[in-house]
């Protein structure tokens, strides 16, 4: 058997308190990594993160800031630098899908805030990890979009468009930096069981509409997720870049027309 292997690698995994950025710095550091456990404000559940990570035998350290601000995040990797001396690895997980709003009576400061953060966010983080790689002609960024990169949904137009535009920005990127050691990838998680969503997995009747929806007949575990970016993260995968791997359980086969159009 193969095993990832990223010992000796340097990441940060943004919005890494909790959820999907949680699952996903435990995944890198069990793999080897040196991991920088990124939150808004929330010291205690980022510090109850990096506490597992050493517990586990692995080295970790919590930041904050806020991503939409670029003086915030130039801040946040340079407290990167001054404790592992530089990045492999960025995973682009922060963000928000905001109040249900239709667009036609949205407000335009909400719309703003989700495209500041799912968007905005991204950018000026993967900015700053290019400076930092691209002179060692190595790295690995990871974008956590969202099936709705592909799939609309009523009243989150903010969100997908961020989502969207997110995809594009990977593959521009990757396209930019192909030759120069570093790749750029997304990953597009499906219905995940997290607690931002735990009020529909909890409800019987929602969790029952949501597993109508998903081929495989029910959500994904934050480990699910937390496994592929270390994949991707690995040399495993050091022929791919500037492409989204769809992990849903098949929410994009569309189920429904499993019985016929």
């Amino acid at each position: 058997m193969i095993a990832i292997d990223l010992s000796g690698r340097r990441a940060l995994v943004t919005g890494a308190n909790s959820g999907l950025g949680r699952a996903i710095a435990l995944n890198l550091s069990a793999a080897g990594a040196r991991v920088a456990v990124h939150a808004l404000n929330d010291r205690v559940s980022a510090e109850t993160v990096v506490e597992q990570i050493r517990q586990g035998g692995g080295e970790a350290v919590a930041v904050y800031g806020d991503v939409s601000q670029p003086a915030q995040v130039e801040k946040m990797f340079a407290e990167v630098d001054s404790v592992f001396g530089g990045l492999d690895i960025l995973v682009n997980n922060a963000g928000m899908d905001g109040a249900r709003e239709m667009c036609a009576g949205s407000d335009p400061e909400h719309w703003r805030a989700v495209i500041s953060v799912d968007l905005h966010g991204p950018y000026f983080c993967t900015r700053q990890a290019l400076r930092r790689m691209l002179p060692q002609q190595r790295g690995v960024i990871i974008q956590i979009t969202s099936v709705h990169e592909f799939i609309p949904w009523a009243g989150y137009s903010a969100y997908t468009s961020a989502k969207a535009a997110l995809s594009m920005f990977t593959k521009t990127v990757a396209q930019e930096v192909a030759t120069q050691g570093v790749r750029v990838l997304a990953i597009a998680p499906g219905a995940i069981r997290t607690p931002i969503n735990a009020d529909v997995w909890g409800n019987p009747d929602s969790l029952r509409d949501l597993d109508q929806k998903i081929a495989m007949n029910r959500p994904g575990e934050p480990d699910e997720i937390g496994r592929v970016a270390a994949f991707l993260a690995s040399d495993l995968a050091s022929y791919i870049t500037g492409t989204t791997l769809v992990v849903d359980g098949g929410m994009l086969i569309y189920p429904d027309f499993n019985h016929g159009g």
